[in-house]
């Protein structure tokens, strides 16, 4: 038995959401005429109530069409030193907008306001880039699937707001920030400006984001997605899997919180673990005492166990629950990390 945690975007579709794609109805969406594209993206702007919404290829094309949208070349956003867009998106903000980042040194890839408000540079001084948008990523990646406090999230909002900056959201994980807290996607859809959704992580799609915003923007987000070669024909094979999703998928992200909880407590009582970052959703960052095993010799012990997860370097790892990670694959990981 192989058992895969490398990331939550390993998962293939289940024969119920292969079903859905089989009998998907579809048109060519460059055209705008796939019943099924279009259904979804009316149902994703209905649920963040905002007034539209554009299917994309990948989540990394949403929100580099995001920052294109809101800025201009030689402008400056600002993000977290841990964000997405920053660390994992192939330095697309200075090649796709040719623009640069401030980066905020925050808590697991979270900043607070007046972390923010303080990076903003004066609009009238113009040796330095003009500020014009701030990034947020809910849950954090590389802070190992850290929700952002909501009462924060709208501090900052009232920064963007009083200094006339665009506010985006790299939603990639935010169902499972909405399943650890509580919250709705309305409560998102009144803050930002623009919000990239992902269904390839968590919900068990094979591909396929989302962008939401006003009518306006997501005119023009159509022009830049084409200009970005993500124009797709019969697309609606993938929104019927994203469809799907929303109506089997979103609850059951509980399960990955807890076995990822479970996996934290074991990790924890190991003599060769010196850290356990705190665990609120499905990703598990750890570090290990390097003068007992180095990362590499951990990797190998895991992998001779079948078991694949990914090391981030300096006697850092990662592991990610997901919806193919089976109670059986758990109780068996459980048990192995015991006996190391």
């Amino acid at each position: 038995m192989k058992i895969n945690l490398i990331s939550d975007t390993v998962t293939k579709p289940s024969q119920g959401m292969l079903k859905a794609m089989m009998a998907a109805e579809v048109g060519d969406d460059v055209f705008k005429t796939d019943p099924s594209i279009n259904a979804l993206e009316a149902r994703m702007a209905k649920l963040f109530g905002k007034e539209a919404a554009l299917f994309f290829p990948s989540g990394t094309m949403a929100n580099q069409t995001a920052i294109k949208l809101h800025t201009q070349p030689g402008e400056q956003l600002i993000c977290d030193k841990y964000a997405h867009v920053y660390n994992y998106e192939g330095g697309g903000v200075s090649f796709n907008s040719g623009v640069s980042c401030k980066l905020i040194d925050g808590h697991r890839g979270m900043m607070r306001a007046e972390q923010v408000e303080a990076a903003i540079n004066p609009p009238d001084f113009y040796h330095s880039p003009l500020t014009t948008l701030v990034c947020i990523e809910n849950t954090t990646n590389k802070g190992g699937g850290a929700c952002w406090d909501f009462e924060e999230i709208k501090k900052i909002k009232k920064v963007c707001n009083d200094h006339q900056l665009a506010y985006h959201l790299d939603g990639a994980r935010i169902w499972n920030a909405m399943v650890a807290n509580n919250e709705t996607a309305g409560q998102y859809g009144e803050l930002f400006d623009t919000i990239s959704v992902c269904f390839s992580k968590g919900l068990g799609c094979p591909v396929g984001s989302v962008l939401l915003g006003s009518n306006a923007l997501m005119e023009k987000a159509l022009r830049v997605r084409k200009i970005l070669g993500g124009g797709m024909r019969q697309a609606g094979y993938l929104a019927a899997a994203a469809l799907y999703a929303l109506d089997h998928n979103i609850p059951r992200l509980a399960n990955d919180h807890q076995k990822a909880k479970e996996i934290g407590m074991v990790l924890e009582r190991l003599p060769f673990i010196k850290k356990v970052e705190p665990i609120e959703t499905n990703i598990i960052i750890f570090e290990i005492v390097e003068n007992q095993i180095t990362e590499v010799d951990f990797l190998n012990k895991l992998l001779k166990h079948g078991i694949s997860i990914i090391g981030m370097g300096q006697g850092k790892l990662r592991v990610v629950t997901h919806m193919d990670y089976t109670d059986i694959m758990h109780d068996k990981l459980l048990k192995i990390l015991k006996n190391l």
